[in-house]
């Protein structure tokens, strides 16, 4: 079944879909406030963005120096097969991993970017040899080491629906 188009957002949508994105825990009456609007009016249209697939889901955003320390890794990955098989199995297996933060099929050079959380730089190393080392179909990767994130986030510009002119 083919995806719907997005649907038509306009400039209220459009900035509280970003303070939403910023902060979700935000009261209803805070982002009313902030939008010009009431409290159950920013209910419905935060209904409405659930059911039309706008947020996908809600999350906590845990602060990884109160858990101890952490290492962060990019990984750059070249498959020696390609066929579309190979690339879901390794999706899959991406997908699964609960230390795989984030993974991007990419253009250029390398066909995947992955990023890696894990608990130490000898916990990195062992997650790298079991994800790629040991995965016949992986012909080359490289690690980076993170030694500090200056910027995360998931955050998505959000366009405003333009007036239609006569």
């Amino acid at each position: 079944m083919p995806e719907s188009p997005p649907p038509r957002l306009d400039e209220i949508d459009a900035l509280l879909l970003d303070l939403l994105q910023h902060d979700a825990g935000r009261t209803l009456h805070d982002l009313g406030e902030q939008v010009g609007l009431s409290a159950s009016a920013v209910q419905r249209r935060i209904a409405r963005y659930r059911k039309d697939g706008l947020i996908a889901r809600q999350v906590a955003v845990l602060a990884p120096h109160r858990l101890g320390p952490t290492v962060l890794a990019t990984v750059l990955v070249t498959l020696d097969q390609e066929s579309f098989e190979h690339h879901r199995v390794f999706s899959e297996r991406m997908c699964s991993d609960p230390q795989v933060q984030q993974c991007y099929r990419v253009a250029g050079p390398w066909d995947y970017v992955v990023i890696l959380a894990a608990r130490s730089m000898h916990d990195c190393g062992r997650l790298g040899d079991r994800l790629f080392k040991a995965d016949d179909n992986v012909r080359r990767y490289e690690t980076l080491v993170t030694f500090e994130a200056v910027k995360t986030g998931l955050a998505l510009p959000v366009p405003a629906s333009q007036p239609s002119r006569p």
